[in-house]
């Protein structure tokens, strides 16, 4: 429906009538539920390989240009500025480093074997054989 000359200033008004349908919830015990797939193990990912995975893709949206800044991404994350850095300071690893962090085992029971608190020192490190060398003693001291 439309109005002209409405007291709106001269604006039109348009006005849209439209149907939602919503879709039915399945029941998880019916005969259509999905078996869970064996070939997955159980368990949670790791918090430092979903974190290690975030820095990378954030680092991509930022060279694309899709965001401005690690402070642009601050705030869509509604994070501060510093967290932004201590999650981005993981793309500063080696790469095999990153790898294992990426690939690490599911956690199924406790707490996770490895903090990025933990990393934050070997990320520091500039020099990546000895980055490779931290991470190798930290290993062997069994820390992760």
């Amino acid at each position: 429906m439309k109005e002209r000359g409405s007291p709106f200033g001269g604006r039109e008004r348009m006005e849209v009538t439209f149907t939602l349908k919503l879709k039915a919830k399945r029941k998880s015990d019916g005969p259509c539920a999905e078996a869970p797939d064996e070939n997955i193990p159980a368990g949670s990912i790791p918090r430092v390989s979903r974190l290690m995975a975030l820095a990378i893709r954030f680092e991509s949206l930022v060279r694309r240009g899709e965001v401005r800044d690690y402070a642009d991404l601050a705030r869509l994350g509604y994070v501060t500025r510093a967290r932004i850095t201590q999650i981005m300071n993981l793309t500063n690893l080696a790469p095999d480093i990153q790898e294992e962090i990426l690939f690490l085992p599911a956690t199924q029971k406790g707490r996770d074997p490895v903090l990025e608190r933990e990393l934050r020192p070997i990320a520091a490190v500039p020099h990546w054989p000895r980055q490779r060398k931290m991470w190798a003693q930290k290993r062997r001291e069994g820390v992760f």
